[in-house]
């Protein structure tokens, strides 16, 4: 075979298979910037709806996806590559894949639980109870649950843990009730107390008057007057109206004589 002969069939080739796998590449590049834009607008028409950023993210990743696979077995399918064979492959990595990552599988079984119930959504603050760790939801995906701390540390949790396990989610009702329990000396005016303890709550400007507040004796201690306070608040303002509390509550205890009780021991020596 002379270089005349190889050249006539370069250039047989450049105008049959190789011109039909130019088009195709020309056609699959087109088919992913048109899935990619599609998906874009998909996703800005989901925000506008405020679909849950969490649900819509995973749904548009998987279908982008899924599409791309779809247009380049459709490629391969027109420049004569046998695409059975390559669906049976698939289908056979897809298995051997699935039998060597069984924990991933519980994770991702987790996850779309967490994303089809939705126990809780980006922004969230939540404790899952099983590790004890708390903080923003800040992503959810296939695998994980990504939360960021109040010290800004980011968790990353197993969705099989996090769908599996009990989970507190702080964010779900609008308000919420503070808790505190401030302890005064017997020898002082506990009405008084109570007087102080609910006009600091008022004072703060985060108190809601809806539902009512309660300040009230709960406890006789061993050394002191427990009175507790249950404040509702905004979701939001929740360790604002705590922190401001604890100061505001200290500095009034100050200035009216309320004395608040601190452990003490009495020693007595006895002479031998």
């Amino acid at each position: 075979m002379n270089f005349e002969q190889i050249l006539q069939q370069i250039v047989n080739w450049l105008t049959t298979e190789g011109l039909r796998i130019l088009l195709g590449l020309i056609v699959l590049f087109i088919l992913f910037k048109v899935i990619n834009i599609v998906c874009r607008k998909i996703a800005k028409s989901l925000n506008k709806r405020n679909m849950d950023k969490a649900l819509s993210g995973v749904v548009l990743t998987t279908s982008r996806k899924a599409l791309k696979i779809l247009a380049f077995i459709c490629f391969l399918g027109y420049i004569g590559i046998e695409t059975t064979s390559i669906a049976a492959a698939i289908v056979s990595i897809g298995v051997a894949i699935g039998a060597a990552l069984q924990g991933s599988l519980s994770n991702i079984a987790g996850g779309v639980l967490i994303l089809t119930t939705r126990p809780f959504k980006i922004g969230d603050y939540i404790v899952i109870e099983a590790n004890d760790e708390e903080g923003t939801v800040e992503n959810i995906e296939l695998f994980y649950t990504y939360i960021t701390t109040n010290d800004n540390r980011v968790i990353i949790v197993p969705n099989s843990v996090a769908s599996s396990n009990t989970v507190i989610n702080y964010s779900l009702k609008e308000n919420r009730r503070v808790d505190m329990v401030f302890q005064v000396a017997y020898e002082n005016d506990f009405e008084k107390a109570k007087q102080i303890i609910l006009d600091c709550a008022r004072d703060t400007g985060y108190m809601l008057e809806d539902p009512a507040p309660f300040v009230g004796v709960t406890a006789h201690g061993a050394s002191s007057v427990d009175i507790s306070a249950r404040l509702w608040c905004k979701n939001a303002d929740y360790w604002n109206l705590k922190f401001a509390m604890m100061e505001k509550v200290k500095k009034a205890f100050d200035e009216n004589g309320i004395s608040i009780p601190y452990q003490q021991i009495d020693v007595h020596i006895a002479n031998k």
